[in-house]
């Protein structure tokens, strides 16, 4: 009994010891971050994109340059593939399909992230539920 107590006593301090000599090990570091670090990281926050979506029809395509023309509700919207999987997908398009475009704005310029091309159907039905969706809400109170 008191040779498992003496153990228990060496193992719990040598323990203890061992925690001291893990938390000394941490360098020092500056409680406030320099000015250039602030700079970069406001200008990483203003880099980020934000994803945007959009569907409609296919009015040009360019596989070879990466560009395509997507004609949506009133307006015509040009955009840029830059990666040779979006300009892969650009080579299976014709004018005149039904797309859904996943895109990022950068330097003024909007750059294709996904390309998916929609059954005529379903973009109807997504049409006509949205117009529908929009009639509800502009239903004035009584």
């Amino acid at each position: 009994m008191k040779n498992m107590i003496k153990v228990l006593v060496i193992g719990l301090t040598s323990l203890a010891f061992n925690g001291v000599s893990f938390a000394q090990a941490k360098p020092a570091t500056p409680a406030t971050p320099t000015a250039p670090a602030m700079e970069k990281k406001t200008e990483m926050k203003s880099e980020k994109a934000k994803t945007n979506g959009l569907t409609g029809e296919v009015t040009s395509v360019d596989a070879k340059a990466g560009t395509l023309t997507i004609k949506a509700k009133d307006k015509e919207v040009n955009l840029a593939a830059d990666s040779k999987s979006t300009k892969a997908a650009l080579e299976k398009l014709k004018v005149g399909d039904m797309v859904r475009v996943s895109y990022t704005e950068k330097d003024g310029k909007m750059i294709v992230s996904s390309v998916k091309a929609e059954s005529k159907t379903k973009a109807a039905k997504s049409d006509k539920a949205m117009e529908k969706k929009g009639e509800m809400t502009e239903k004035p109170a009584k």
